[in-house]
């Protein structure tokens, strides 16, 4: 009897299996190793060829994006750097009708203020083989045009100019307590800025023929002995609050104290916050945005005290540790060291202009103005970096773009020769 089967038959008529022969037959029926070689090599290559081709698209489409991104960026900073321009622009506007509206009502004022400022120019003129004197010469002879000059692009002024105190007398001390060096001091942004006031030659000694030499040499005014730079960039800012509200900027440090706890009798304030400063100055006097107060001038003055007498001055003793003066010629440079006598100091800060009679907001919209005009020399550098990045990724681009568009033809080529035999 016969047994069922229940495996699968394959039908009679079933197409034989095409199974890969690592031999090739000639037409002569014999085995053909140099055709399967060549096989090989033509899939390894074709393989090789797309897997190059791949990798050098992706880099240049990378490169490509890379470009697209400097582009957009350039032109976001171009429309920020027009948007600036106008708000500086009506701002100046609206300035120029306060200014127009308060002219009449501030004219004494801003004349004394005017003839102080002119006088000690006058006696910084005096001085006339200093450093400032000369800076100061180039300043005259070429009017607005000087800032741009590689000599005194960095320069920020004369110590001297940068300020300006509401009493004549107070005005005289704080002179005479910084010392006529220090008023006649250059005060510059940068290191840079310091380093073209003065070069030397590489036996390290100065060059006469370049700087301030060279131009005080050029004029007839030879510079004569040392002069103070002051560095803005070097010099540790003041990092806590500003009293609020304050138009001036100035700083909030906490009162004096006696052992006691009180407050010492005849205390008038500190120095650093007694100096006005000219709004252009008061924001955005260095590169990263620090005004003159909390840099400049509290470097100069620090904590120093004001007092209305010596007397007061002497009482308060235990609290003063960076200086005191008192209005009535009290000196005391700091903790332990009194500085006797009299001494007359012709270059001294100018008399402020109150200007009493514009609008609370002015001081405000001219600190406005300043920080736009930071932010528009900030954005203008950065659009020339972005510009030299530009450049570099599109040079980048281009070459990648002729690598492959080089690699594709050669491909092309051999691929037409491979399969031609």
């Amino acid at each position: 009897m016969p047994m069922n089967d229940d495996r699968v038959k394959l039908p009679i008529n079933a197409n034989p299996v095409d199974v890969h022969d690592p031999l090739r037959f000639n037409q002569g029926g014999q085995a053909d190793p140099y055709s399967f070689a060549r096989d090989t090599m033509q899939n390894g290559a074709a393989e090789a060829a797309v897997y190059n081709s791949k990798k050098l698209e992706d880099a240049v489409h990378e490169m490509g994006l890379q470009l697209k991104h400097h582009e957009e960026h350039i032109i976001f900073l171009k429309a920020q750097k027009n948007r600036l321009d106008n708000s500086i622009l009506d701002m100046h506007v609206a300035l120029g009708k306060y200014q127009t509206a308060s002219e009449s009502g501030s004219e004494n004022e801003e004349l004394s203020h005017v003839q102080s400022e002119e006088e000690t120019l006058g006696n910084i003129f005096l001085h006339e083989k200093s450093a400032a004197g000369i800076w100061y010469e180039l300043k005259r002879h070429h009017g607005t045009q000087a800032s741009h000059l590689p000599l005194m692009k960095d320069v920020v002024g004369i110590v001297a100019m940068l300020g300006s105190v509401d009493d004549d007398n107070l005005s005289r001390l704080l002179s005479d307590y910084l010392g006529l060096e220090t008023m006649l001091a250059i005060v510059c942004k940068t290191c840079d800025g310091m380093k073209a006031l003065e070069t030397y030659d590489e036996k390290g000694h100065i060059n006469k023929s370049l700087g301030l030499h060279g131009l005080g040499a050029s004029i007839g005014k030879p510079l004569d002995g040392r002069f103070l730079v002051i560095c803005l960039e070097k010099l540790r800012p003041y990092a806590k609050d500003f009293i609020a509200d304050d138009p001036q900027r100035r700083l909030d440090i906490l009162n004096p104290r006696l052992p006691n706890g009180d407050s010492p009798p005849g205390f008038l304030g500190f120095a650093v916050n007694m100096v006005n400063i000219d709004s252009v100055n008061l924001y955005c006097a260095t590169s990263i945005g620090y005004g003159l107060r909390e840099t400049l001038f509290y470097n100069l003055f620090s904590h120093l005290h004001v007092y209305k007498t010596r007397e007061d001055m002497l009482r308060a003793l235990p609290c003063i540790r960076h200086g005191a003066i008192s209005l009535d010629g009290g000196m005391i440079k700091h903790s332990g060291v009194f500085s006797l006598g009299k001494r007359e100091i012709n270059v001294k800060f100018p008399k402020s202009s109150r200007r009493s009679n514009l609008p609370q907001n002015y001081s405000e919209t001219e600190r406005e103005i300043k920080e736009m005009k930071w932010k528009k020399e900030r954005t203008v550098e950065d659009m020339q970096r972005e510009q030299v990045l530009l450049e570099r990724a599109r040079f980048n681009f281009d070459l990648k773009k002729q690598e492959y568009m080089k690699f594709l033809a050669q491909s092309s080529t051999h691929a037409t020769q491979v399969y031609s035999f």
